[in-house]
């Protein structure tokens, strides 16, 4: 048999999720010197991970990297798989059999606990459930959250906390024309919260957000951003953390900080967002549901750019009726794939998948956020992908070529013989063409389907 990756005997990749590292990693090895033919499998009938379902709907430009995604789909050498639950329709025992090499690119699915008592209350959320629900995610959809109260916590100071804020923050006619999904908007037209509190366990310089998404703050229509001034004064290790020329992010977030602190209360304004650090929740507390917050002041120990938070026992007490809670993201393991429980992601070496001993397991790899983490922004993966690829090009002389693999007949034949539904991309591009057209009638982007049987309608 010819060698693997050429012509005659291309090499068959699968890839387990249509997010970014997913079609990065299509993307690489498409352009790759070797024949190969990728097949990305996909658990919902709608490609683009995070991007579609994760990004705010308000950031619409950050979706404009769609079109390199859509520029990777059009190669004769990708292939989509979708509507397919990898562990429980397809094994990846049986993706392996398949395929010369499976990369599992299935992102960082569900929330870190706080773990504190009352966590499960009515009332307490995680931002995952949330932001899936005002973008239209099918498994959102029928998430219920009452906004009838006056005052709403987001536990967390990263982006994913400044979009659940700033979506809350925000009127009807700020959110009408983006692609919000409309039974999310019809909610939020409800909704009474007057003050939403956004807290940090940490100080104002160690803020996770972006200076950008922190600085739209300060331009909602109806909702002050308010700042205490003495919320801002810096121990000397952050204030060293500030000076630091390689930390001007945090610099800027701490300037924007200030500068909202200056700010008169505009008496106009129906809504308050408020920015607190140095706190987290002890106890969450009511009946039934959420009536009040407990929580417990922090200081800060430890040398610059390496402080921790501890708490001091003082506690403060808060009435709220919503929590959301936003304070990192783990993956969700895969079966008979090697998991790290503590960190939620695929052990690895460079995207290699290693076993509990430490060594590299034959023909499996990952990347992304179950790979290394939730961290970076969306372009972050095309680095993290590229170099899972290059491990998987340097070992194609280790892989299997000369068993015939069918690549993804042999994954068309599994489904079927299951009955299982699945899509390809010109499936999905028709249900993106209709999309956009429902929301035109609405001056929006588009108006997504919210469930996966209304997409699947439209392809009979």
């Amino acid at each position: 048999m010819a060698n693997l990756g050429t012509q005659e005997n291309p090499l068959l990749v699968a890839i387990v999720g249509s997010g970014p590292s997913g079609f990065y990693a299509a993307e690489a090895l498409i352009k790759s010197d070797i024949n190969v033919k990728v097949d990305v499998l996909e658990r919902l009938p709608s490609p683009y991970g995070l991007v579609r379902s994760g990004v705010a709907p308000d950031h619409q430009k950050l979706k404009q990297v769609i079109a390199l995604y859509q520029k990777t789909a059009e190669s004769p050498d990708f292939n989509l798989i979708a509507n397919v639950n990898v562990g429980t329709d397809i094994s990846i025992e049986e993706l392996c059999q398949s395929h010369h090499a499976v990369i599992i690119t299935s992102g960082a699915e569900t929330d870190r606990k706080l773990g504190v008592p009352g966590e499960d209350l009515n009332g307490s959320y995680t931002a995952t459930e949330f932001v899936g629900w005002y973008n239209g995610h099918p498994d959102y959809r029928n998430r219920e959250f009452d906004l009838s109260h006056d005052v709403a916590v987001i536990i967390g100071q990263g982006n994913v906390a400044a979009d659940v804020s700033r979506i809350l923050s925000k009127t009807v006619d700020e959110l009408k024309h983006t692609d919000i999904a409309q039974h999310a908007l019809d909610v939020l037209a409800e909704s009474k919260i007057k003050e939403i509190h956004v807290i940090g366990r940490r100080g104002p310089a160690q803020a996770k957000f972006t200076p950008k998404e922190l600085r739209e703050f300060g331009e909602l229509a109806d909702c002050n951003s308010v700042v205490r001034a003495e919320d801002l004064i810096l121990n000397p290790e952050s204030e060293t953390e500030l000076q630091e020329k390689s930390n001007i992010a945090s610099k800027k977030i701490y300037d924007q900080f200030c500068e909202f602190s200056k700010r008169e209360i505009d008496i106009g304004k129906s809504k308050n967002c408020f920015f607190q650090f140095l706190m987290g929740p002890k106890e969450l507390i009511g009946s039934t549901k959420l009536e009040k917050i407990i929580l417990e002041k922090n200081q800060l120990s430890g040398e610059a750019f390496k402080q921790s938070a501890r708490g001091t026992e003082e506690t403060i007490e808060l009435e709220a009726g919503i929590l959301f809670r936003s304070i990192g993201y783990r993956g969700v393991p895969i079966a008979n794939i090697p998991f790290n429980d503590s960190w939620g992601t695929i052990p690895n070496e460079k995207g290699r998948i290693t076993d509990n001993n430490g060594s590299n397991i034959p023909q499996l790899y990952t990347a992304g956020w179950i790979k290394r983490g939730p961290s970076g922004i969306i372009g972050t993966n095309r680095a993290c992908s590229v170099e899972t690829v290059e491990c998987l090009l340097e070992d194609i002389a280790k892989l299997d070529s000369e068993t015939n693999k069918a690549g993804a007949k042999a994954i068309y034949t599994i489904l079927d013989r299951k009955n299982i539904r699945h899509i390809c991309y010109d499936d999905w591009k028709k249900i993106d063409k209709k999309e956009i057209e429902r929301g035109k009638l609405k001056g929006k982007p588009r108006e997504k389907y919210t469930y996966i049987d209304e997409m699947l309608s439209e392809l009979k």
